[in-house]
């Protein structure tokens, strides 16, 4: 048998740095996950003895991890806004740019005439549900619709509505460019589209290119396909002093912008910056 520390030394070996990965902590996250237990207990028991079954299947996580395959998909796991959420192959891991866009709508409704009333919030390409479970825990006035074309998107968003006991999350299998929402209204509409421009989807890290789902990245010949869309359906389906707020590229804000304005539909539009400094969200407001 081996013991965690030479399974971590050898893991780093294995795991060659790159963009999207860092060795030592992916190398320590897999063993946390195979032993259930947290770094810091891979510190103070570097010692210890790993049984073989479990060694083996370090050694080929640590293989697979190399040769790009997410470590979410293996662990199942990603956390968002402080939530841990199930995640697998064919869904799009969340991503820590997404929380500003969260945190822009919980920010409106906090800070407006919105956090005292009932409000009823679409999600428009969910994935995971990361979004929409995360604006329904922290907005508890909220009812919101998490919608995705992807039926493996919206089987991923029900295990994360119903692992986290949201009681005012619905899924809606769609597709924004067909569906027809009658005269349902939302007070918030708020989307994480595709927006990678089609020519570009190959250029990206092996992480996202050849194991993320292409649906949930391909936005078109200009990647601004689905804004033009988002917003053409916000125009059908908002309330009187409803919001309309998007992640876009970290390139992309001036264009949707461009988008928002050219719709006639907003008096105010705004655009806040990630962590990184890049410009991130867009949101509109009647």
């Amino acid at each position: 048998m081996v013991t965690i520390e030479k399974l971590l030394k050898d893991g780093i070996e294995i795991v060659k740095e790159r963009d999207y990965n860092n060795p030592f902590l992916d190398v320590q996250l897999i063993l946390c996950h195979l032993l259930s237990k947290d770094r810091v207990y891979l510190h103070l028991n570097r010692k210890e003895e790993v049984e073989e079954k479990t060694a083996e299947r370090f050694y080929e996580m640590a293989e697979k991890r190399n040769q790009g395959y997410p470590l979410q998909y293996m662990t199942n796991s990603q956390e968002f806004m402080g939530i841990d959420f199930y995640v697998q192959e064919g869904i799009l891991v969340p991503r820590p740019d997404t929380e500003t866009l969260v945190e822009k709508v919980i920010k409106i409704v906090n800070t407006t005439e919105m956090k005292d009333r009932y409000l009823r919030i679409l999600d428009i390409g969910t994935g995971s549900g990361a979004i929409a479970v995360s604006l329904a825990y922290y907005l508890k006035n909220a009812c919101v619709t998490a919608m995705d074309i992807s039926k493996e998107a919206i089987e991923t968003a029900a295990v994360n509505i119903e692992k986290n006991n949201m009681k005012n999350v619905t899924t809606l299998e769609g597709d924004i460019f067909t569906h027809a929402f009658s005269d349902e209204k939302f007070d918030i509409v708020v989307s994480n589209p595709p927006y990678i421009k089609k020519e570009t989807i190959g250029e990206l890290p092996l992480e996202v290119s050849v194991y993320e789902p292409k649906l949930a990245l391909d936005g078109g010949e200009d990647g601004l396909e689905y804004y033009r869309q988002i917003v053409k359906v916000f125009g059908e389906i908002h309330t009187k002093t409803a919001v309309l707020a998007v992640e876009t590229g970290h390139d992309q804000a001036l264009d949707v912008n461009e988008i928002f304005s050219k719709s006639g539909l907003f008096r105010k539009i705004e655009t806040d910056k990630d962590l990184g400094g890049n410009d991130r969200v867009v949101t509109g407001f009647l």
